[in-house]
């Protein structure tokens, strides 16, 4: 009998015993950190060609804000921003018509919501009314906290409550603040969203977590529609129903992180999917857009969520991202300074396919239909999480970037 497999054989059980001592001697291999490393913006203006503009120029207004969530121009081209769970901010001169150097007000403007530790707490919208500059109305969204959750994870987190609320701005002074709607508590905190239109105020809630999306019984994972002195129009979808909260326009989403009003009317929300499945969507009245059941996400471990992504019955989305792009603020560019962008949608994204620091911003270009055509991705150079987009009242587009040295970008044409 051969003795070439003993041999082998021991062979075989000297290295596996060598990988055992070798293993328990040495620290466990870790897991490499993902993502390049942070990026400081420079002060020097960045220039970059583009698909339809050939030649835009990226600049730094101000920075020194704490990862803002939020930016609303007021018509003399001075900013407001939210700095997330924080307070709202005041920047001057960013898009005014006379000149001058943007300043960052030192001291948040007094009157808002308290602030949050809480993750998804304190302050996060901030919105102009289209009157403001006779009634001087400045809404706003926050997470208001209740009770603590038992057995919370991590220990003493909160129940939380959407809420919408409106002052007047005075100064540097909110004055006159009262909450408008308040949404029943929850055991978690989303982003939500303001636009205006029609008469009514628009506001986007979360609903991540379980199947209250899909429950008519609460406000949460909703597109909600209401009066703009936070009243029930009654030309809602739900109106009237037992099983059904009147404020709800359109329900079935997870997290809606952007939303706007394209000028032929429709809503517009930017919906995060919780692994791939990112979507801009068109909201209808009544229109159930799936989450959970439907999605064309996965599961952060890679599983399917969902067998189809769709089934009848269900809102298809307007554009569709996948691996996902983290998105976040929504604009439509109606100004005349960059005309190739004339229509187009742009969306902030936080980062793409699961990697830090990859954010950006994309631009998809739509027909008259709002159908898409083609689509870029702007700014990804800079390495910077994009949390909302606006067009400024000087027609030019500013992004903020959700940062702990946050920064107020403008973008606009090289050549102007």
């Amino acid at each position: 009998m051969s003795s070439r497999p003993f041999f082998a054989r021991a062979a075989r059980g000297v290295a596996v015993m060598s990988s055992v001592v070798l293993s328990a001697a040495a620290p466990a291999q870790q897991e490499p950190e993902l993502g390049v490393a942070p990026v400081e913006l420079s002060e020097v203006p960045y220039t970059f060609d583009t698909a339809e503009q050939h030649g835009i120029r990226v600049s730094v207004v101000v920075r020194g804000l704490a990862h803002p969530f939020s930016l609303a121009f007021l018509p003399n081209g001075d900013a407001l921003i939210t700095e997330r769970g924080a307070g709202l901010r005041l920047v001057r001169n960013v898009a005014s018509a006379t000149g001058g150097t943007a300043t960052l007000e030192v001291d948040p403007i007094a009157g808002a919501p308290e602030t949050s530790t809480m993750r998804g707490g304190g302050l996060h919208e901030v919105a102009v009314h289209p009157q403001f500059a006779t009634n001087g109305f400045v809404y706003f969204t926050y997470n208001k906290l209740g009770d603590v959750i038992p057995n919370s994870n991590p220990p003493g987190r909160r129940q939380a409550a959407v809420t919408l609320a409106r002052g007047k701005l005075r100064g540097t002074r909110l004055t006159e603040v009262a909450d408008l709607f308040v949404g029943g508590w929850h055991t978690s905190a989303s982003g939500s969203r303001i636009a205006f239109g029609g008469g009514f105020v628009y506001v986007t809630t979360g609903g991540p977590f379980g199947d209250v999306a899909q429950e008519l019984g609460n406000v949460y994972g909703k597109t909600l529609r209401l009066n703009e002195d936070g009243s029930v129009p009654a030309s809602n979808p739900f109106v009237g129903r037992s099983d059904a909260r009147p404020e709800i326009f359109s329900y079935g989403h997870r997290d809606q992180l952007g939303l706007t009003l394209h000028p032929n009317g429709t809503v517009l929300n930017a919906e995060h999917g919780p692994n791939g499945g990112d979507e801009v969507n068109t909201i209808w009245s009544g229109g159930n857009y799936g989450w959970p059941k439907w999605t064309y996400g996965r599961n952060y471990d890679g599983s399917r969520l969902a067998t189809l992504p769709i089934t009848e019955g269900i809102e298809q989305p307007l554009v569709l991202w996948v691996p996902s792009i983290a998105p976040t603020g929504l604009a439509i560019y109606t100004g005349d300074k960059i005309p190739a962008w004339r229509g187009n949608l742009f969306v902030g994204s936080a980062r793409i396919g699961e990697i830090p620091r990859t954010g950006g911003l994309e631009r998809v270009v739509l027909n008259d239909k709002l159908e898409e055509l083609r689509r870029e991705r702007l700014l990804g150079d800079l390495h910077q999480r994009i949390r909302d987009v606006r067009q400024g009242p000087d027609g030019l587009l500013y992004v903020i970037t959700d940062e702990d040295d946050g920064a107020l970008l403008r973008i606009e044409p090289t050549a102007l």
